[in-house]
């Protein structure tokens, strides 16, 4: 009997598996499926299959032996490719500014994996981190429930979250297969470590698949599968398709101007975000944009949009939209990842990259997502360490972004100059890079929206004869 095991950890895993069709697919590959959760289990509540099961797991806390060995490893990792702009950019930001008893521990870890960051030693300090939880009430809870529930295969939905560290534990004692997706495109190149040790790996494209194999040399080729990602999946779906005079009556938008979406980063990388809104909203007051132009603003769907107050009231003409996200727990240790999307916020977002003309963002995924409809994108980085301003311009040397910058499928504003030279430029001529932006999905994105959740269900499914 073929039973799949899922772990959704937070908001963005059950967008991508839940809200896609990845469920329906894999409820034809498996005689039954159990969703183990790190949300609370009503949020599931349009899941009503005899033959899914859904298991809120218990939330586990990190000792303080853990804690330590699990942060040795990931700043070995680091330490060992910080050739990578975003890992020694993450060592960096890492590094403690205060001389508490755990900042003085994590200098002692920074000093000693300097020079001790081999694959074995890192692979020795999970070791550790693993022995030390292994007698752990909760650890011994999920060692029990796996027992009962005896999935044939376990798939996680995201590769680094430490709290899972011990059900994947559970899982190998158990002997239990396991696999993981790559949660998103910076994260090898960019993350620390991820969680634990997989026995299986789904990558979205060729190129993820040649960074897993870098970054985890004991990973064998053969167990890593292209398949796409099942986060840009609903913008084939007809379920969350809607019309042009719908969109525009949605955002009470005028159907006969141009539409300019600027999107959000979330507070802690986009303090800029104000200043970009103010320089674009006053550039359609004076009318420096030679369209005529509309602009909607789309919030990070991991915070409310408080910190906007003073620029919307300023600029009462910009319309806003703030992601319908609903937070399913309060009081949560991250709270952002217990926040999970409505069926409309898809909707809105799939209606905003089908119908405007243009979007802004700072080196965000997003940028993705408006190339997949084939739309114009400006990357606004106004910071750098010399004008005070929180250094966003930093983020272009990540090696993620690099490749999309040097692919010429964006445009790069530094200033609000270049940004409103290049709104006009990209509202002037809204092809002129279709083919980069073309180029670049394809290596992003390896294989096509359609049929992504049926590939990875026959992946899994492949995997557990």
């Amino acid at each position: 009997m073929k039973k799949l095991g899922i772990v959704i950890t937070d908001g963005v895993g059950f967008r991508n598996f839940i809200m896609s069709d990845f469920i329906a697919e894999a409820i034809q590959q498996f005689d039954s499926i159990t969703l183990y959760s790190g949300l609370p289990i009503y949020a599931y509540n349009t899941i009503s299959q005899p033959n899914i099961t859904i298991k809120e797991l218990d939330v586990y806390v990190e000792s303080k032996p853990v804690w330590f060995f699990r942060k040795w490893k990931e700043v070995a990792h680091l330490q060992k490719h910080q050739s990578f702009y975003g890992m020694k950019d993450n060592l960096e930001t890492g590094y403690p500014k205060n001389n508490s008893a755990r900042a003085l521990l994590v200098k002692l870890i920074y000093c000693c994996t300097r020079f001790i960051h081999s694959d074995a030693s890192i692979l020795l300090a999970e070791k550790w981190q693993f022995l030390f939880f292994s007698k752990n009430k909760i650890t011994q809870s999920y060692l029990q429930l796996l027992k009962e529930d005896k999935p044939s295969h376990l798939f996680f939905t995201h590769q680094r979250p430490p709290f899972l560290a011990p059900f994947l534990y559970a899982a190998q004692q158990l002997k239990i297969p396991t696999s993981t997706f790559i949660f998103s495109w910076d994260n090898l190149a960019s993350k620390g470590r991820m969680l634990g040790t997989f026995d299986y790996f789904l990558v979205w494209s060729h190129l993820m698949q040649s960074e897993l194999l870098y970054f985890y040399p004991t990973v064998s080729t053969e167990k890593v599968k292209v398949v796409g990602t099942p986060q840009f999946e609903p913008y084939v779906m007809a379920k969350y398709k809607t019309t042009a005079d719908e969109f525009y009556a949605k955002f009470s938008l005028d159907a006969n101007l141009k539409t300019i979406c600027y999107s959000c980063a979330d507070v802690s990388i986009g303090s800029n975000d104000p200043i970009v809104i103010r320089a674009i909203a006053n550039a359609i007051r004076n009318n420096s944009i030679q369209a005529k132009v509309q602009l909607v603003v789309r919030t990070s769907p991991a915070e409310d949009h408080s910190r906007f107050k003073t620029i919307r009231e300023e600029f009462t003409e910009i319309k806003w939209n703030v992601p319908k996200w609903v937070l399913t727990r309060e009081n949560h240790a991250e709270t952002w990842s217990q926040r999970v999307p409505s069926e409309e916020d898809i909707k809105d977002l799939r209606s905003l990259l089908e119908y405007v003309d243009l979007n802004i963002n700072m080196c965000s995924t997003m940028s993705l997502d408006f190339m997949l409809f084939d739309k114009p994108v400006i990357n606004t980085v106004f910071g750098n360490p010399e004008n005070g301003m929180y250094n966003d311009q930093r983020f272009l040397n990540f090696d993620h972004f690099k490749k999309v910058v040097d692919s010429k499928s964006v445009t790069i504003a530094k200033n609000e100059t270049e940004l409103i030279n290049q709104i006009n430029d990209a509202l002037n001529n809204p092809k002129e890079r279709t083919a980069e932006r073309k180029a670049m999905i394809d290596l992003q994105v390896s294989e096509s929206l359609e049929g992504t959740s049926k590939r990875i269900a026959t992946t899994l499914s492949h995997w557990n004869d």
